[in-house]
């Protein structure tokens, strides 16, 4: 475990600023799970609640978590004063620790969690036991070629993934692998110039 990474690491991040995201959901998650019918979702990493308050636009359960108890309670009070046709129950989880329940999930999202391997690897592997036959793995994160573009990405060794990688460590007769890609999208450098930066896609569908 790296001591960074943890509760207080995240409270620091979101108490040095009033917002630290966009409140926009994330791109590949409104991609991806548009359309899709509703039903019990998790919502990993969860932050200020931008992509757990869209779903929940769109008739999902939601179970949200994150490390940062600053994080969460900035989500309740976006929250609070709206009105969603599915639900979102806010929890505070040390992610390096926590073990949702087995097969619980019609979809479970993580997006961006780039924590070191050793941490990543197995929060990966228990997020997709919490998935319900026949729903929908979808994890993504920053590709390692957006340092070299230009972009403003965390530094430390072992924090990116490939798609490709995470699909290959699901037991295939148990998975059907609907994305695993390096997709483009525009973004900033640290400049505010225009580049072309990639996210890492993982869409499966747990089939047993």
């Amino acid at each position: 475990m790296v001591q960074s990474f943890g509760e207080s690491f995240w409270d620091e991040r979101y108490s040095g600023s009033e917002a630290v995201w966009s409140g926009q959901p994330n791109p590949q998650l409104v991609s991806e799970i548009s359309g899709m019918p509703p039903g019990r979702a998790l919502d990993v990493g969860c932050g200020e609640g931008a992509d757990s308050m869209w779903l929940a636009r769109q008739g999902w359960q939601v179970t949200a978590v994150d490390f940062s108890n600053v994080a969460l309670r900035r989500a309740r009070q976006h929250s609070s004063s709206q009105a969603f046709p599915g639900s979102i129950a806010w929890e505070h989880r040390n992610l390096l620790q926590w073990t949702p329940p087995a097969s619980s999930f019609d979809l479970v999202t993580a997006q961006f969690i780039h924590l070191p391997s050793e941490d990543r690897e197995p929060l990966f592997l228990r997020l997709a036991t919490s998935v319900a036959r026949g729903g929908s793995l979808l994890i993504v994160g920053h590709s390692a070629a957006d340092i070299q573009a230009g972009a403003r990405r965390p530094q430390g060794d072992g924090l990116y993934f490939s798609a490709i990688d995470i699909a290959a460590s699901l037991p295939q007769d148990m998975w059907r692998i609907c994305v695993a890609e390096a997709r483009p999208r525009g973004g900033l450098d640290a400049d505010g110039h225009s580049i072309t930066i990639h996210d890492e896609v993982l869409r499966a569908v747990r089939l047993a």
